[in-house]
């Protein structure tokens, strides 16, 4: 049986939909799907995506949404598994495509920097090219994290990775941290 289409309200093009960095996309999918997994069984169902992008103010059809959702639901299952959801990631990037139909030639390196470059503006908000607590806490609190809840909580998280003590992260400081999290999150248990 084939998938049904993507939605076209689940399909904007962006360059920035799938990190180039084979470690940070299954970082960033897996904390993806953490974030939709409210209630922590390991398990998404259509009810938690769909208040999780309702969370982030992005809208979907609940048909479509669901449509594209159920597809990929291991027969048996009452929701995505982490590798169901990979699966469906890698059919809507693959729908999407590049996002002006070229492939693109760039070295790993500098695809690297630039996905970590685009995640370190969704932090920076104000664009001044430093993250503040009160940045991160309002992009934690908008994803419907706790720690979003606590200042102490974020200044501490911005404190680990903060090495000039200046209060807030810039972007060579936030690389540190995404490798140093990327390394440990993928090492096998």
């Amino acid at each position: 049986m084939d998938a049904p289409p993507v939605s076209k309200s689940l399909s904007r093009k962006s360059n920035s939909f799938s990190l180039h960095s084979p470690s940070l996309n299954t970082l960033r999918l897996r904390r993806i799907f953490d974030i939709f997994d409210c209630n922590g069984d390991g398990l998404i169902t259509v009810d938690e995506i769909s208040q999780a992008l309702g969370r982030l103010g992005l809208e979907a059809a609940p048909s479509e949404l669901e449509s594209t959702i159920r597809s990929h639901i291991t027969p048996g299952s009452d929701g995505l598994r982490f590798e169901d959801f990979c699966a469906m990631h890698r059919e809507i990037d693959e729908t999407i495509g590049d996002y002006d139909g070229v492939a693109e030639t760039i070295d790993a390196g500098d695809r690297e920097e630039s996905d970590l470059r685009e995640a370190f503006k969704v932090f920076d908000e104000n664009g001044d090219g430093y993250i503040s607590a009160k940045e991160l806490q309002a992009v934690l609190d908008k994803l419907g994290l706790v720690e979003g809840k606590e200042m102490a909580r974020v200044e501490q998280m911005i404190g680990s990775f903060d090495r000039n003590r200046d209060g807030r992260v810039d972007f060579t400081e936030f690389k540190d941290m995404m490798r140093s999290v990327t390394m440990k999150d993928l090492r096998p248990q």
